[in-house]
């Protein structure tokens, strides 16, 4: 059994079609890196039946596969539907209530108390992630709004609505997110992330809870709000890691602003050196085909060029029919893009008024000596995953193993691009610490004789954040 390793990262979200112990065990030797949970779905106990498959999965095979827990965040719904699905048609007018009744062709429940506080005459209401539009006649300011259809079609229960031009008085994590959240530390998840993000603030207060649980999780900031857009910069710094969620942002703002818009955030990512997810519908046709459409490849293919960490496969896996052909598909256009054209060793050299100058003018000193030497490995030691975190930022061609003492920071690793950790306990004398990886490695097979590898380490070896040392090794 081999296990299949690309630069470029793999999130499956998991769901009904998913969750079986023997289908999850091939999606992960075809090459899974992270499983993500969706919040939006599923009650507690089913999650955690799937946080302790997983984990008995990554004992069984061998593997740090990373357990990602998506928060639902302040989503709006409808409620359920009469039957199995409504149809509104152009011109018809609907009232929106948010007090509890069923949905009928007339009248749709919301769950969202205030709605109808917040909208205005004339601003957009977009269901189905945009496949339905109405545009607000009137509201009585306390439960009820009238709207006039515009694009109609069929409604199902518990569809999404967005309302792009509302300024929303919804608090970045809801009551639920608050429960979801602390079950998901207490199960000491890897990655959680924040659904609609509109500001850095939002990305601080779950930080500020995950501190007073006393745990170490990562956070993701979802960008698919017009505002989180326009504080940009202060979100990425302050999270650790960003995810492109192209589903609502597209609903959010205009579709044909999207592209580019991903290529920004992937740059501005690279330039922080914080880890990127490009998510929502890559291989969507995937759910019912075994193959992707061409313009399917073409997306995975231009997300990989971008520099993307990650790509994230949503109802592809959770609820298609072809999960592991999903990802072996994924991984034939990752490899096949990587081999072939991308482009290595990107970043900007770190400036002198940082903070981390040394640390970062190591990692990125590491990242261009591999490329002019040819080295075969970065190879890093790392008590926090700081260093880790780095090189993997500056994209280099050299394979980046990371050796730590910490189980736990090795499925932490498996998001970033191109990093693979390894368990190692010698953090004593550096000399044989460097020998011992040398060895690991050799017996793996990941180097040979006439390699030239490179270590980064903090000096003492379980300092954090010093890291001030680079040595070339050629393989004898």
């Amino acid at each position: 059994m081999e296990i299949v390793h690309s630069k470029t990262k793999i999130i499956a979200t998991l769901g009904p079609a998913t969750r079986d112990k023997e289908v999850l065990r091939k999606m992960i030797i075809a090459g899974v890196d992270v499983c993500r949970l969706n919040f939006s779905h599923e009650k507690h106990e089913v999650h955690l039946e799937t946080i302790q498959r997983i984990r008995e999965l990554n004992d069984e095979l061998d593997t740090n596969v990373a357990i990602l827990v998506d928060l639902q965040g302040p989503k709006i719904r409808i409620g359920q539907v009469e039957g199995d699905k409504i149809l509104i048609q152009k011109d018809e007018i609907v009232e929106f209530v948010s007090y509890p009744t069923k949905c009928t062709k007339e009248r749709f429940f919301v769950d969202y108390e205030d709605f109808a506080v917040d909208v205005e005459p004339n601003e957009e209401i977009l269901i189905d992630d945009g496949k339905i539009k109405l545009i607000v006649t009137e509201t009585n300011k306390i439960d009820t709004v009238k709207a006039v259809v515009i694009y109609g079609g069929y409604l199902s229960s518990r569809k999404g609505v967005n309302l792009p031009q509302t300024k929303l008085s919804l608090p970045s994590m809801t009551e639920k997110d608050i429960e979801d959240a602390h079950f998901a530390l207490d199960n000491d998840i890897d990655w959680l992330a924040l659904s609609f993000v509109r500001q850095v603030s939002d990305v601080i207060e779950l930080k500020q809870m995950i501190k007073r649980k006393k745990k170490k999780v990562n956070v993701i900031a979802k960008i698919e709000k017009p505002q989180a857009i326009e504080n940009l910069d202060e979100i990425i710094k302050e999270s650790d890691a960003i995810m492109v969620a192209r589903g609502d942002l597209g609903v959010e703002l205009d579709f044909a602003t999207v592209p580019l818009l991903q290529k920004t955030i992937v740059e501005k990512c690279l330039e922080y050196s914080k880890p990127v997810i490009i998510a929502t519908q890559m291989m969507e046709s995937m759910i019912t085909s075994f193959v992707p459409t061409r313009a399917e490849a073409n997306d995975v293919a231009n997300a990989v060029l971008d520099g993307a960490d990650t790509l994230m496969l949503s109802g592809e896996t959770s609820v298609g029919q072809y999960p592991v052909l999903t990802i072996k598909n994924m991984h034939k256009i990752i490899q096949h893009t990587e081999q072939n054209k991308y482009k290595y060793n990107r970043g900007i050299s770190p400036v002198d008024t940082s903070d981390r100058f040394i640390q970062d003018s190591i990692c990125y000193s590491a990242s261009r000596m591999a490329e002019k030497i040819g080295a075969k490995a970065i190879i890093t030691f790392t008590e926090a995953g700081n260093t880790a975190f780095t090189i993997s930022g500056y994209r280099p061609k050299a394979e980046i193993f990371a050796f730590t003492r910490h189980k736990s920071l090795m499925s932490v690793l498996s998001l970033l691009w191109g990093v693979r950790a390894f368990l190692f306990d010698n953090f004593n004398e550096i000399n044989e610490a460097i020998e011992q990886t040398i060895t690991i490695l050799k017996e793996k097979q990941l180097i040979s004789c006439g390699d030239y590898v490179i270590h980064v380490a903090s000096m003492p070896l379980k300092f954090t954040h010093r890291t001030n040392m680079l040595k070339v090794t050629k393989i004898e």
